[in-house]
């Protein structure tokens, strides 16, 4: 039960490509194979499953090198940076 009082922090495990350049090489990956990039992305962030990304230019394996909740803090990051 004490452990609900607290908040829970995520961390980070970094890596060689950040998640901005990550979700912009998939993003383009995706356009160029014809796919509205934006739905496709929500689908994989709302679902985990991978089939939402495509494989062209590695960008399903690159979109899983980092956790959701990586992906998910760059956007919300990116957004709030520009309000």
């Amino acid at each position: 039960m004490d452990r609900l009082e607290h908040t829970m922090m995520f961390k980070s495990q970094g890596g060689d490509v950040s998640p901005q350049e990550i979700l912009q090489q998939v993003y383009v990956a995706l356009e160029e194979k014809g796919y509205d990039p934006i739905n496709q992305l929500v689908g994989y962030l709302m679902s985990g499953d991978p089939v939402y990304i495509t494989s062209h230019n590695q960008a399903r394996s690159l979109i899983r090198k980092l956790e959701r909740y990586e992906l998910l803090e760059e956007l919300v990051r990116s957004y709030l940076q520009e309000k």
